[in-house]
């Protein structure tokens, strides 16, 4: 199957040199064609370049998308949107001013998230992040990363894991399975959280493991949740099986999980609302892609994490949706593109850099996707009828997505 996109507006994050990331001052540019076309070979990206450079050929399709951009699409490397039920009550008691910490105390929070898990069926969690994945889809979204993490017992994590599976099995999406058996502490292993740190080590990895459920491994370290030793002995115990860490940290305080992901060589860290000159430091000679949650600190009312200081010290930066029931109840990565923008003072190259190429690389896979270069797998979109690409970020609430493309086909 050949497909022909022609007389493109702009043809917005080409490469002809690919690269795994992009750092530091680099985020702020990206490479576009105007007037352009784009040729999709099967389930690749096969050529593209000015329409005064398009050599006659026979194509199986055609699609004219004057007045319209192409980009490739999202790649949202931190969600957990495989759940049961909202949390719109829990919402109700953040505006009447209960903290985050108050309501995990009552039981709600990741607890909340949790029973639900655990008694609902793998057949519900299914049909209901098929649901979830779709909408993202709509929205431009072409690849994610999904989370265990409100199953909290052996059975329900795998029960989640298996969820995932079917997910990659049945979705167009490319999607990455993460275990996050440690998210949060149960009420039974209050005061000796020791204890499931051993259920962590000894029952959820080996059997993730066994079963080929999870590409990574994830861990909370931060205040309130699991310490940086705690979380140390589960990411050695991850590497025995060959899961790479990415790991949720400094969302709460300095907790030190940036130091601890930098020295696991986690593919991400992730929050980061707490970060420092040191943090900044010791992610500047690692591999680890700090990665920004704008949806959680907008839901939460948090502070903001130090992006521009990270890029001026020449790292990059991935943001993604954390699309879950109690802190980002959305995985609208337009949205988070403004939000970039807006709260972050980014500019609107440097938001689509940290949410395609750099979040790709958040989730191991900046080399077949997050650019639009010959042999990448083709997944893109195609834009509304728009005057400008920095029109993304500023019409923030409305779909710019005409038309969705994942492995060469029309969604």
């Amino acid at each position: 199957m050949k497909t022909l996109i022609k007389n493109i507006k702009e043809l917005v994050q080409v490469e002809t040199n690919p690269k795994l990331r992009v750092m530091g001052k680099e985020m702020a540019h990206i490479d576009t064609i105007k007037d352009a076309y784009l040729v999709v070979e099967d389930d690749k990206f096969a050529a593209f370049g000015p329409m005064s450079e398009l050599k006659e050929q026979q194509f199986d399709k055609v699609i004219d998308a004057t007045g319209r951009m192409v980009l490739p699409s999202f790649c949202d490397s931190h969600t957990h949107l495989v759940y049961a039920g909202s949390r719109e009550i829990e919402y109700i008691d953040k505006i009447r001013g209960l903290s985050y910490d108050e309501i995990a105390k009552r039981g709600g929070g990741i607890l909340n998230s949790a029973k639900r898990v655990q008694e609902a069926s793998e057949e519900q969690l299914y049909e209901d992040a098929m649901l979830r994945l779709q909408n993202i889809i709509n929205y431009g979204t072409g690849a994610v990363e999904i989370k265990s993490g409100y199953g909290m017992t052996t059975e329900a994590e795998m029960k989640m894991l298996r969820v995932i599976r079917r997910l990659k099995e049945n979705s167009p999406l490319t999607i990455k399975s993460t275990l996050l058996g440690a998210h949060g502490i149960p009420m039974e292993y209050r005061g000796r959280q020791e204890k499931f740190v051993d259920l962590v080590i000894n029952e959820m990895i080996p059997q993730a493991a066994a079963e080929g459920l999870a590409d990574y491994i994830d861990v909370f370290c931060d205040e309130g949740f699991f310490t940086v030793e705690d979380t140390e002995r589960m990411l050695e115990a991850g590497a025995k099986y060959g899961m790479r860490p990415k790991i949720h940290a400094n969302e709460m305080a300095l907790s030190g999980g940036i130091q601890c992901a930098v020295k696991y060589n986690a593919l991400s860290c992730d929050h980061l609302e707490y970060t420092g000159p040191e943090e900044i430091e010791c992610l500047l000679h690692s591999e680890t892609m700090p990665t920004v949650l704008p949806g959680a600190a907008f839901f939460l009312n948090m502070q903001h994490a130090p992006v521009r200081d990270m890029m001026n010290a020449g790292l990059g930066v991935a943001m993604s949706s954390d699309y879950n029931p109690g802190s980002s109840p959305s995985g609208n990565m337009q949205l988070v593109l403004s939000f970039a923008c807006v709260n972050y003072r980014m500019l609107p190259e440097e938001a689509i850099n940290a949410t395609t190429i750099n979040s790709g690389y958040a989730m191991g896979v900046s080399k077949e996707l997050g650019s639009i270069a010959v042999g990448k797998k083709a997944n893109f979109y195609l834009t509304t009828e728009i005057p400008t690409y920095e029109y993304l970020p500023y019409a923030y609430g409305e779909n710019k997505v005409w038309k969705a493309f994942l492995n060469g086909k029309e969604m």
